[in-house]
């Protein structure tokens, strides 16, 4: 287990010492407003193959590009007309999207992993905007191996990596960006998250339908992802011998994710009740009932991965 990864804070003299580590080649792990972010130059290939490297990520998964605004997005993707929608109602926001690539982009081809598309994000955390600015693009994916719960404090971050973290508090929302592709016929959904499903489809329109057998366009989208060390076990109304139980509404369990039922509180608490569980010493982990609407869309496709089999 990392002990001794660099902790840096996030005032001028913590982004600027970030900032050096960067341009260098090297990673520092980031908060943004989703989930704490592994970053590295997106124009620089070993950089990138670091990131692989500390996560043990499959190469086949590709990373989110951070920018500092739509200008920048820009130099990298073709926007169509929805893509501007989106990104001027959304940006900066925990909102992703996957446009298509022009092939002589200042990207390394390991960020989309063989793909002629790129996922863009525009963050509004502070501390991801200072150094898209100064820096410019950067790859961020999780910061925690690859597959495991997502770290919403740098805590977390230490747990698993030994890399630079800049400590900036908890994450507020507590889950990763929605992630879109825009397509020539509208807009697919290819993973819930901060921006809810009905927000995207009031500006956009309804959904395209999901491929019958969709491709790894996009992060978070492998069967097992977001992984306890336990199995988890879901819908659960109480806990069985040895489980930790994480509640909702009136189940109450061992911690709550939100006593008065709230999907904004659940969702921002979810990765640190994950953390929590898997520290108990229980043997399993049991989830109540979350409801599917709004952020509890995202929320449950979390838990679903989490709950996956291992392989």
């Amino acid at each position: 287990m990392a002990t001794e990864s660099r902790l840096l804070m996030p005032d001028p003299a913590g982004l600027a010492a970030a900032a050096t580590i960067l341009r260098g080649g090297g990673l520092v792990a980031v908060p943004t407003e989703t989930v704490y972010g592994l970053a590295a130059r997106a124009d620089d290939g070993a950089a990138v193959a670091g990131i692989y490297a500390a996560k043990g990520r499959p190469s086949f998964n590709p990373l989110i590009v951070h920018v500092a605004d739509k200008a920048q997005a820009e130099t990298l993707a073709m926007f169509p007309p929805l893509a501007h929608a989106l990104a001027d109602a959304f940006w900066p926001g925990p909102l992703t999207l996957v446009l298509p690539r022009p092939a002589d982009a200042p990207v390394a081809s390991l960020v989309t992993a063989g793909l002629t598309t790129i996922a863009l994000r525009c963050p509004a955390h502070p501390v991801m905007q200072a150094l898209v600015r100064d820096v410019g693009p950067l790859a961020a994916p999780s910061a925690n191996a690859s597959g495991r719960i997502s770290p919403t404090r740098a805590a977390h971050v230490r747990a698993t990596l030994d890399v630079p973290v800049i400590d900036a508090g908890p994450c507020a929302a507590g889950v990763e960006s929605t992630i879109v592709a825009v397509e020539a016929g509208g807009w697919r959904l290819l993973r819930a998250g901060a921006v809810t499903v009905e927000a995207v489809a009031a500006l956009a329109g309804p959904p395209l339908a999901a491929a019958a057998q969709p491709a790894v366009q996009a992060p978070g989208m492998l069967a097992s992802h977001y992984a306890p060390h336990q199995p988890v076990r879901l819908e659960a109304l109480s806990a069985g011998p040895d489980e930790f139980h994480i509640g909702f509404g009136a189940l109450a369990g061992d911690a709550t994710l939100s006593a008065s039922g709230d999907l904004a509180e659940a969702a921002a608490r979810l990765f640190d009740l994950l953390h929590i569980a898997q520290a108990s010493g229980k043997a399993g982990i049991a989830v109540a009932p979350v409801p599917r609407d709004g952020l509890g869309l995202a929320i449950n496709d979390r838990l679903a991965r989490a709950a996956a089999p291992r392989f």
